[in-house]
């Protein structure tokens, strides 16, 4: 686990919903039959039972739903025919789940902060015993699996959670940082000198996962980070970053007008220059400024 922090963070009241601005979308790509990946979205709750009270109804509903939270995911699976598509399915599946249930982590995130890192490494790898379990049960989805970065944001936290190569972008004071690190067989060989960052961009190595939820290892890496307004998120699999380079990225972010239409300006990019593979973004943000 590390932890990270943005640097001089603006702490200042959680965003309401109606200031958030979050939009994902996934493509097949131009030249795969199947879209392997997949994407989740989701608000943490803190769920309260109201038994009896002379509130009106619309004050009950707003006690209801608390948000504590906000979940995103995105996950590329490998594996011939559907085997891919179901390791990402099945990842995304058991995490949200095992997300769900941990309710105690939600409500006591003030005064224990590491329940939310605590929690992520063991999701992972409960995701990755399941997938791992279901290709034992069909012989056509042996060889199954799927990358899997995962967003938790807990004002003013952010928690991630990384196996694979899919990415998490972070714009601070407009510029563009790659926080996760790829698990790939370059990378490795790069971090450890033996070939260098262009050689290993370049290799057939790149595109072979050192790490990945149902591949031979499982090797869950979670950082924390402090939030910020000005923050804009991303996460995306490589069908994006094959052809779209982080400066593009950096300069599209910097006009945004609305994560949706960021996310389909960068696809569109990604796909007029060949869309080679199946290309998924999430993209968040704050739309107005604390003061607002």
């Amino acid at each position: 686990m590390s932890t990270a922090t943005a640097p001089n963070p603006t702490v200042s009241r959680k965003p309401r919903d109606d200031e958030i601005d979050v939009w994902g979308l996934t493509h097949p790509g131009k030249v795969r039959k199947n879209n392997q990946d997949h994407f989740l979205l989701g608000s943490l709750h803190k769920r309260l039972e109201v038994r009896a009270s002379s509130l009106p109804a619309s004050d009950l509903l707003q006690a209801r739903d608390e948000r504590i939270g906000f979940l995103a995911m995105v996950a590329d699976g490998v594996g011939g025919h559907a085997a891919g598509e179901e390791a990402s399915r099945l990842a995304l599946e058991e995490v949200t789940t095992y997300v769900a249930q941990s309710t105690r982590c939600y409500y006591d995130w003030d005064s224990q902060a590491n329940d939310f890192t605590d929690m992520l490494q063991p999701a992972a790898l409960k995701s990755h015993e399941s997938v791992l379990e279901h290709a034992g049960s069909y012989p056509d989805m042996r060889g199954m699996a799927t990358t899997l970065t995962l967003y938790i944001g807990v004002w003013p936290w952010i928690y991630l959670l990384q196996v694979g190569d899919s990415r998490y972008y972070l714009l601070h004071n407009g510029e563009l940082t790659q926080v996760t690190r790829d698990q790939t067989v370059a990378e490795e060989l790069a971090r450890q000198g033996l070939l260098t960052r262009a050689t290993a961009a370049a290799s057939p190595l790149a595109n072979m996962l050192s790490s990945a939820i149902g591949g031979h290892q499982a090797a869950p890496v979670v950082t924390r980070l402090r939030s910020d307004w000005g923050h804009v998120h991303l996460l995306c699999s490589d069908g994006l970053t094959k052809h779209v380079s982080p400066r593009e990225i950096e300069q599209h972010i910097l006009g945004i007008q609305s994560s949706k239409e960021l996310c389909h300006a960068l696809l569109e990019l990604a796909l007029q220059r060949g869309g080679s593979d199946n290309i998924t973004l999430v993209v968040g943000r704050v739309k107005t400024s604390p003061e607002s």
